[in-house]
């Protein structure tokens, strides 16, 4: 893969991978302010509680990933075999 390929790859990946916390991070905050309007029986507000929480930590992690670079991995980097 030439250099200009992987920066072009890099580049996509940083888009997606923001893209993709807002996503979880929206997803998270919607379902936090019942936003879709599910019912407001006890057993609703357990499961709509449980996936904000779940898709707020996952968010979270994707966005270390992100920030430390660690969701690069597949990506060939020719700048550190020199």
């Amino acid at each position: 893969m030439s250099k200009s390929n992987n920066g072009i790859t890099r580049l996509i990946r940083l888009l997606f991978g923001i893209f993709m916390v807002i996503v979880y991070l929206g997803m998270a905050y919607l379902l936090a302010v019942n936003f879709f309007d599910w019912p407001a029986t006890s057993v609703w507000k357990i499961v709509r509680w449980t996936m904000a929480v779940i898709l707020a930590l996952y968010g979270a992690f994707r966005c270390y990933r992100q920030v430390t670079g660690m969701d690069y991995y597949r990506v060939n980097r020719d700048d550190e075999k020199e």
